[in-house]
């Protein structure tokens, strides 16, 4: 994951160039198409974009573009539904910041689709929305596809996809990104859980590590989510004429999710941040406790070096030097100093 992607290609180029940031995921861009009304419902896959076009019934069509990276493939459809070039950018630019953006006779909508692999990396990958009176246009990187259960829903006629329109299929498509968010947010907090056990019983540079990297993906978590509560308040407060009432209802709901998944990430930032602290204050303990033991080791030896080192001098006339009970003696006082210090030392609690 990258915070910034390289922007350098798109220096002084005109507004409307289409130049392709980010990462080439496919090699191959797929073209799925929906074609339902009522009990009807076809789906088939195009190679070609001139086989894409508006429809002139009452019907609603969903084309899902798998693959960003064929800018003249992304010309073609936009000359199809009569896109604005600058929206054509938008989409090949993939480290747009989630948005919602009015050309009055289209909604366009930015999002961040997040999931988890198997060894808990997170995957951030960027899909567009083209919201029409009686089509969407969705626009995939082509990496994880979280829209399985809505094209379930339409085959097998489920629930009240069919019978609504357009504006009801873009809300069926961002509830299932928003929900994808809970099963991520799930997946960190049970290692953050973890994380924590470990710092506390048992921190190491390993785990110091792995804190970082739960910082950085909280960081694309809250990249990809804080912006989008503006883009889903907009469109439960849109004057959009084919966006209809009963609809906005359901992207309330929506923002109201998004609210309460910003709020969680907030409460993961902090027990992350905790947790560093309390790895710190754990390093530090443990240090201080071992600068403890040696400082009260070195004071235990200093009255014994100072009375060995008198008696290692080579004076002719010094005291016991001569007696026999000399060296037992010295030996004795030693040992007395050293038990009266560690007396002391555990009646100070120092030990």
């Amino acid at each position: 994951m990258k915070l910034v992607q390289k922007r350098s290609r798109k220096t002084g180029l005109p507004p409307g160039t289409l130049v392709h940031i980010g990462e080439k995921k496919a090699d191959t861009v797929t073209m799925t198409v929906f074609d339902y009304a009522g009990a009807r419902c076809d789906e088939r896959t195009v190679t070609n974009p001139e086989e894409l076009r508006p429809p002139v019934d009452e019907s609603v069509i969903w084309v899902d573009i798998g693959g960003v990276h064929k800018l003249d493939l992304l010309e073609a459809i936009g000359a199809q539904f009569s896109l604005h070039p600058l929206l054509l950018e938008d989409i090949a630019n993939t480290d747009q910041r989630p948005k919602l953006d009015d050309y009055e006779s289209y909604l366009f909508l930015v999002m961040k689709v997040l999931s988890v692999t198997e060894t808990h990396d997170l995957l951030v990958e960027q899909v567009s929305f083209v919201l029409g009176r009686n089509f969407v246009l969705s626009f995939q990187e082509n990496g994880t596809d979280v829209f399985k259960p809505v094209r379930d829903r339409l085959r097998g006629g489920k629930g009240r996809l069919r019978q609504n329109g357009a504006d009801y299929l873009m809300y069926a498509l961002v509830d299932a990104i928003v929900d994808q968010y809970f099963l991520v947010l799930e997946s960190l907090g049970e290692k953050i859980e973890l994380l924590q056990e470990k710092v506390v019983a048992d921190p190491k540079p390993d785990t110091l590590r792995e804190v970082y990297a739960l910082k950085r993906q909280l960081l694309f978590l809250r990249r990809a989510v804080w912006p989008l509560r503006e883009a889903t308040n907009a469109f439960s407060r849109s004057d959009c004429p084919f966006l209809h009432e009963p609809t906005k209802v359901f992207f309330r709901d929506v923002y109201d999710h998004v609210v309460q998944i910003v709020d969680t990430i907030e409460t993961l930032r902090e027990m992350v941040s905790a947790s560093l602290d309390i790895y710190l204050s754990s390093v530090s303990y443990r240090l201080n406790a071992v600068m403890r033991v040696l400082t009260v080791i070195t004071t235990i030896f200093m009255p014994l070096s100072f009375i060995a080192s008198i008696y290692g001098m080579n004076f002719e006339h010094m005291p016991e030097l001569q007696s026999e009970w000399g060296y037992p003696a010295v030996l004795g006082v030693m040992g007395l100093i050293a038990a009266g210090m560690l007396m002391a030392f555990r009646q100070r609690r120092w030990l």
